[in-house]
């Protein structure tokens, strides 16, 4: 037998017999544990939870000094330069910034130390003292995470704030940890600018950029703040270089606010050994780490998925890159036209991303793909069905030279969006539809591992395998982590149901973190310990273990409500179900209590109802006018009901009556968080006249 047949026969009857196989691979099993009766498991590979990966290594400040050291010459931390900036002028008069940027300039692992070392020093010499406080208050950004781990190199906690929060999130964040020193850039210094008649203890800013914006001059020269350049506080260092402090592994290195999907943010305090477990934890689980990879970074360094991620890519000794949102692929709304995004120009290997996004790449494709038509459409959906086929369990033609040949006609331009390498994404921050867990695994030809954690587990609980071929499931539970589910006998979720226990998520382990930043009363709600030590967060979501171990998450309490009739609707879920309508952008269920039914905003997808207007000969002045349309409402509720159909979702389920918008969710408009999470009270006082005609 030639060594070609050995290499497509073995995959292929190996592949015949896992999915034949009775009994699934064990990727967690049962452990005892003590606290709340209920079912547990553990991940099948480690009996008790993993704290560190490294021998003598106990702190974050410890691991980044180590990666400099061993990784010295590596490029590490790369930026794009600005080459010009321009705003275009469309049809209806609106102005839009486009940038054209250039190549990855870097700097290596040795001279991003030295920069840390000058910037620790210089903090110190500003007249911060370890016992105060520091905000960093900006984009994601290499000065970002350089100011991170000058902080740690001098025992300094961080307050990490997202760069979109509103004035008053902002100042009740940084008021209630009394920060004295603000890290900002320089779109952010003008806001703190704004408020800064609120600020009651910030002494000092810097400023990221070295354009200081000129409405800062004003309280600078008041004396209320000391305002300086990220640079020169380096210069400071360097001129007058001082020894580190480094932390213990139980002090406090970052108070994480969340983004407030529900009222004023919470501080989330979490150690450097809370931080560590997990960065330690998912080493283990992306295939082939190593520091020939090269992460795209673009996601809010002040949520904890992107904060823990960019921590793992320095502790193997890997490149980031960092680009935004904005400006992420070739067609993203800031490039100018012409140009390449960041994924081109970066081709990464490696991405993090939170489901939001990736819906967007999927109907992105989708769109081009419609819009191409003839030949080119029909050839994808071949192939995409000749794929779902071979991933569905007509194992022939999985492997081999079908799949080579769909790669290369079809999905190899796919791929070339995010530059053409990416070998490993995760998604996190909220559930992945199924859907687009196998639309984009299928399109990038790479696994879509989803995970499952929370800013008060340092984003660690549950994380799938790469050889998981299942959607819809956030995988075992991570190393660092034991979960357990207990009984909701409210909800109806017990752990003696069938098929499967269910019940609220509570996650223990090294990786659970302190409590809220002084708010005693919330911690002491969700935060237990239990007669062994172990420390216990109440996460408030519903899930269920599947028999090879791995979670579901299937509802949350808070998202649970009651219809006039007594029946239950959750909110998360339906709405999962329904945003994969080609005309929904984004949705908001909304149910009133004293009503028989729900109702929805459904924030339109602007180029799929356009192009059904068109085919329909509907004549509209502005995508707002379309919107209003009787037409499109029905249109739009219609694919609704397929969609919830197809989901199997109850007839109490689905909106009886929805209201079109014209004008997308942002975190800018403050309506959904940075996570891209709804913030749903606010939604529904912005929305309330809407929503009362719905119900009238």
């Amino acid at each position: 037998m030639t060594p070609y047949v050995v290499g497509v026969l073995f995959p292929l009857v190996f592949t015949f017999l896992f999915r034949s196989s009775k009994n699934p691979k064990k990727r967690g099993v049962p452990i005892d544990v003590g606290g709340e009766p209920g079912f547990a498991i553990r991940n099948s590979q480690f009996p008790s939870p993993v704290i560190t990966a490294w021998e003598g290594i106990y702190t974050l400040a410890e691991r980044f000094e180590l990666s400099c050291k061993q990784h010295h010459n590596k490029r590490f931390l790369g930026t794009r330069k600005l080459i010009s900036t321009e705003n275009e002028v469309t049809e209806d008069g609106r102005s839009f910034e486009k940038l054209h940027l250039g190549e990855y300039e870097w700097l290596t692992y040795g001279k991003a130390f030295e920069t840390v070392c000058n910037f620790a020093s210089g903090l110190a010499q500003l007249g911060h003292r370890k016992e105060e406080r520091v905000a960093i208050f900006a984009d994601t950004r290499e000065e970002w995470f350089l100011a991170l781990q000058g902080c740690f190199r001098r025992n300094v906690t961080v307050v990490t704030i997202y760069a979109s929060l509103g004035e008053e999130a902002l100042w009740h964040s940084l008021n209630e940890t009394e920060v004295t020193t603000v890290i900002c850039g320089s779109k952010e210094l003008r806001k703190l600018v704004d408020i800064s008649g609120q600020l009651d203890t910030v002494k000092r800013v810097i400023c990221m950029d070295v354009d200081i914006p000129s409405n800062a001059s004003s309280v600078e020269q008041s004396g209320q703040w000391k305002i300086i350049s990220f640079a020169d506080v380096q210069s400071l260092g360097r001129e007058n270089p001082i020894d580190a402090e480094l932390p213990a592994p139980a002090d406090i290195a970052v108070i994480m606010y969340t983004s407030g999907s529900t009222g004023l943010p919470k501080g989330v305090m979490m150690t450097h050994a809370n931080v560590l477990s997990v960065v330690s934890a998912v080493m283990s689980l992306v295939p082939n780490l190593a520091n020939k990879d090269v992460y795209m970074a673009y996601l809010p360094l002040a949520h904890i998925l992107e904060l823990a991620a960019e921590n793992v890519i320095s502790a193997v000794g890997s490149a980031i890159g960092y680009g935004t949102p904005l400006t992420l692929t070739d067609a993203s709304n800031k490039i100018k036209r012409g140009t390449k995004g960041d994924a081109t120009v970066l081709r990464p290997t490696l991405m993090a991303a939170v489901p939001a996004i990736l819906d967007r790449v999927r109907d992105g494709v989708r769109k081009n793909v419609d819009a191409k038509g003839g030949l080119a459409k029909k050839l994808f959906d071949l192939a995409y069905s000749r794929r779902m086929s071979a991933i569905n369990g007509s194992w022939l033609g999985f492997w081999g030279l079908e799949r080579l040949l769909w790669n290369s006609l079809v999905f190899r331009k796919v791929r070339a969006i995010l530059g053409g390498r990416v070998r490993f994404v995760l998604s996190g921050g909220a559930p992945l539809s199924g859907d687009t867990q196998r639309f984009i695994n299928i399109c990038l030809g790479a696994p879509i591992c989803q995970g499952y954690g929370l800013t008060e587990t340092c984003a660690g609980g549950t994380f799938s395998e790469v050889d998981d071929m299942s959607v819809g499931r956030a995988g075992a539970p991570l190393s660092c982590s034991f979960i357990k589910l207990v009984n909701w006998s409210e909800g109806g979720y017990l752990t003696t149901d069938l098929p499967m226990p269910r019940g609220e998520i509570v996650i223990g382990g090294p990786n659970v973190t302190y409590g809220y930043f002084k708010n005693e009363e919330k911690t002491k709600e969700v935060y237990k310990v239990d007669e062994r030590g172990m420390r216990w967060f109440y996460t408030g979501d519903i899930g269920q273990f599947h028999a090879d171990g791995c979670l579901e998450i299937i509802d949350r309490k808070k998202d649970i409500v009651k219809l006039q009739h007594g029946e239950y609707v959750s909110l998360g879920k339906v709405e999962a179900a329904l945003i994969v309508s080609p005309y929904v952008d984004n949705i908001m269920l909304y149910v009133d209590p004293f009503h028989s039914y729900c109702v929805a905003l459904v924030v339109a997808a602007q180029h799929a109802l356009e192009a059904w207007a068109a085919k329909q000969g509907i004549n509209y002045n502005d995508f707002a006018a379309l919107c209003e349309k009787e037409e499109s409402v029905k249109e739009v509720h219609a694919s609704l009901v397929k969609a919830a159909k197809n989901a199997h979702l109850e007839k109490f389920e689905i909106p009886t009556k929805i209201k079109l918008l014209s004008e997308p969710w942002t975190p800018e408009s403050g309506l959904v968080t940075a996570a891209l999470k709804l913030k749903r009270e606010i939604i529904r006082k912005t929305f309330g006249d809407d929503l009362a005609r719905l119900y009238g």
